[in-house]
């Protein structure tokens, strides 16, 4: 049965900048039998005292932790944040940057709970994350990726969709985790995508791929292959950021090269093409490849063949036509009743293989319901469904 780690309630309490006497304010918690409020609370972090459940649920709303952080064996330690080249038109608001942070220690905590069951039963380490460093060279990755990728290179595939899903199944099989998330739970916490694009957590036992589902679903499959690129590195990083490093230069020339080889533009002329040509030409080989239209001008971009200011006018109109697409999309959504499930859309979101490895560790009994919950991001009354699907 998970407890609560006593070690993690005082750390959450002074990450949040509070101290006892404030945080006994804020949560509230009153004197009882002779006792200070402040010594309830010495003695909730102790572990001399039980936390009842109730006040664990306060707790976290009021350190901005979630839930399943207080179920972890030893406070997370805070991942360095990388950067990425590919920027996106607009201002990120603090708001949306803690959320992001919000978001990345939700993520590590379900990931420490699936990385301690792998470890109990054993499980082998993913060879190829940190296998690689910078100074083995572009060609080395792009070796490892195909190697991994195998023959789901989404130029063979139906439509975007598809090609993301080919994607996701090789790194699935490879050994990783790749899950759908741009929230903090519900629509009203969505994350933009000029806040992050995607981010990896290195691990030899359990790596997580993070993609921001609000982003264009011709996007994901260059955030996964960027993010898979990172894990070669054995690093964290976080995508979406306007600056650039060497690391996210990297990640992009690899994943770019993968996904749009040179040739693949041989056919285009921007210097003869006026820009409504040159945007039409460039749509038409981003769906015959399965790929984003930015890949495309970022690709000619990179290879010099189109101006720094041409380009980002053209990712930025290829943006406000997404965003208005994107807008239509969901008007006739609502007036459309049926469409896929509650628990198949999570499942989706999930990733097959995070699901599988709940499965086989709750079956096993390694891993009881509230934790398969936490793990998996729903509620505990939810965890049948999830599983059974």
């Amino acid at each position: 049965m998970l407890a609560v780690n006593p070690d993690i309630l005082s750390w959450a309490r002074d990450s949040a900048g509070l101290s006892q006497e404030e945080a006994v304010a804020k949560l509230p918690l009153s004197a009882v039998h002779g006792k200070t409020a402040v010594e309830r609370l010495e003695e909730f972090e102790s572990g001399v005292q039980a936390l009842p459940r109730p006040m664990l649920v306060k707790m976290a709303k009021h350190y901005r932790r979630p839930l399943v952080t207080f179920y972890l064996a030893q406070p997370p330690e805070r991942g360095d944040r990388g950067t990425d080249f590919r920027s996106l038109p607009g201002v990120r608001a603090p708001s949306d940057d803690a959320g992001v942070q919000v978001l990345v220690r939700q993520i590590l905590a379900r990931q420490s709970i699936l990385r301690d069951i792998l470890a109990e039963d054993e499980a082998a380490e993913v060879s190829w994350v940190d296998s690689l460093t910078l100074s083995d060279g572009r060609e080395a990755a792009l070796d490892l990726a195909r190697e991994i990728l195998a023959s789901s290179h989404p130029s063979e595939a139906r439509d975007a969709s598809q090609a993301f899903d080919r994607l996701r199944n090789a790194v699935h099989e490879a050994g990783a985790f790749v899950l759908l998330k741009g929230d903090l739970g519900s629509y009203h916490t969505a994350l933009d995508t000029n806040t992050f694009r995607g981010f990896a957590l290195a691990d030899p036992l359990a790596p997580f791929i993070v993609i921001n589902d609000n982003d264009a679903r011709a996007a994901w499959s260059f955030t996964l292959v960027h993010e898979l690129v990172h894990l070669f590195l054995g690093d964290t990083g976080i995508s979406g950021s306007p600056a650039a490093s060497g690391v996210e230069q990297f990640c992009n020339d690899v994943a770019s090269a993968y996904l749009l080889p040179e040739e693949a533009l041989a056919a285009l002329e921007p210097s003869l093409l006026e820009r409504e040509e040159l945007a039409s030409a460039i749509a038409t080989v981003a769906k015959t490849h399965n790929v984003s239209r930015t890949l495309v001008a970022y690709r000619l971009f990179r290879f010099g063949r189109i101006a720094g200011q041409e380009y980002r006018g053209l990712v930025s109109g290829f943006r406000a036509q997404w965003l208005n697409k994107r807008e239509e999309r969901r008007e006739a959504a609502r007036a459309t009743d049926g469409g896929p499930t509650f628990y198949t859309i999570r499942r989706h979101r999930t990733g097959k293989a995070l699901v599988d490895a709940v499965r086989r560790a709750h079956l096993d009994g390694d891993l009881p319901t509230t934790g398969a919950a936490l793990v998996l991001g729903v509620k505990p009354t939810q965890v049948g469904m999830m599983l059974t699907g």
